[in-house]
């Protein structure tokens, strides 16, 4: 399946990246994600970008925050 990423990153206050509306955790997961995974985030995004209608897309997804991210969800 597909990612949705859209080569707009930039993480929200909340983490989640307002070019493809997924959260820093589902982004790092992605790659080793099972289709069911990956079609329950995707069903998510249409709302969630509702919900992030007219902000910003200001924040920077660091390396940082990617390792920091990664860390969590191998741990």
């Amino acid at each position: 399946m597909q990612s949705p990423c859209v080569a707009r990153c930039g993480l929200n206050d909340d983490d989640y990246c307002m070019g493809c509306y997924r959260h820093i955790d589902e982004i790092v997961a992605w790659s080793k994600a099972n289709d069911d995974y990956k079609q329950q985030v995707i069903d998510n995004l249409a709302a969630r970008k509702q919900q992030f209608e007219g902000e910003a897309n200001t924040g920077t997804l660091t390396r940082d925050k990617w390792l920091a991210a990664e860390a969590k969800i191998t741990s």
